[in-house]
Formats: C-alpha cells, structure tokens, sequence
C-alpha cells in the first residue's frame, strides 16, 4: 500500500502591497494639494481617484486576499472603494438632473465614519511597521480635520488638512517605495521600521 505524501505550495506572487500603498498614497497627494488651495479640484484628481486610488488599491487588495492578508486585503479594498465613492459623490450630482449634491455636514459625517474605521485599523498596525503607523496614524488626523473643515466652513481647516494630508500621501509613497527597493536590493535600503519578533 503507498503512502500519502504531503505536498506543500511556495507562494512565488509578488507583493501587492507597494501597488496598493503608491495607489492611495500618489491619490492623497494630489487630492490634498487641492485642500490645501493649491488647485481646483478638477478631472485630474478625479481620474486618480477612479483609476489609481480606486481601481489599482482594489486588485492591490484582492492580490493580498490570496496571500491570507487580512489587514491588508481589509485595507486596500476598503481604501479603494472609498476613493471610488468619493468620485460618486463629486460627480453624479453632475452627471445627472434630479440627484441632490452632499451637504457639508452629511460629507462630515461620511468623513467621521472613514476616520473612526482608520483609527481601528492603526491599531492593527502596532504589529506591523512604524512605517504603517505613521501612513494610517496621520490618516486618521486627516479625516477628523476634514470633518471639522466640512463641519464648520473653515477654509483654514481644510487648508490645514490639507498639507496634513500631504504628509500622509507622501509617507505612503514612502512606504510602498521602500518595499520595492528593500526587494530589489534583497537589503534594507529604506528602512520601515518593521519590529523584531
């Protein structure tokens, strides 16, 4: 009689982690220059939105949820789709007669949910990197700035979300970044701060 034999499977898929990170990271930047007053929001921001901050986060998340990445798989789609819905709510009023556009308060309140998800999920990242916990710690101050900005009118507020929101963009750059290079170089080029277990 033959015995069983165990066959085990090596997972040889790239990382979709820095696509999923550079996707929300390049979409925050630009959306922010915009908060900040540097800009109009215009088709640009929108398009990033849809393509990069949406679309390419939500495959990012889907690459990670056969790879048994919980967080990230939680992350990447739910980020994706935020950016997705964000498009919505800007465009469809637009688009089409009859749909009544989102009041400042309701936008806050959209906004207040996404942030109390955030500070959730930077919880989850006193595991990972402090890379991770700067991206979705300044996430979080993002959110409950624009609430406060969208709550009140106070164009100062968004301002300063705004630059705040660039930081939080570029650290994701940083992240995904550094992810790439540390695997190219087989080294640690960009350190992430990742703590040792």
């Amino acid at each position: 009689m033959n015995e069983p034999t165990l066959t085990q499977l090596q997972d040889t898929t790239a990382n979709p982690a820095p696509l999923g990170l550079l996707g929300f990271g390049m979409t925050t930047v630009v959306l922010n220059l915009h908060n900040a007053g540097l800009y109009e929001l215009n088709s640009m921001i929108l398009g990033m939105g849809i393509f990069y901050g949406g679309t390419a986060q939500v495959i990012a998340g889907i690459m990670e949820w056969k790879k048994k990445n919980t967080f990230a798989t939680t992350a990447f789609i739910s980020y994706g789709f935020f950016w997705l819905t964000l498009v919505a709510l800007v465009a469809l009023p637009k688009i089409f007669t009859g749909i009544v556009a989102t009041t400042p308060d309701a936008f806050a309140a959209f906004l207040a949910c996404w942030g109390v998800f955030t500070a959730v999920m930077f919880v989850g990242t006193l595991k990972l990197s402090r890379a991770l916990q700067v991206v979705f710690g300044s996430l979080t101050v993002l959110f409950f700035l624009l609430v406060a900005a969208k709550h009140t009118g106070n164009e100062a507020i968004e301002h300063l979300a705004g630059y705040e929101g660039i930081f939080c963009g570029l650290s994701a750059i940083y992240t995904g970044l550094a992810q790439v290079l540390n695997e190219v170089y087989d080294r640690t080029v960009l350190p992430l701060g990742i703590p040792k277990k």
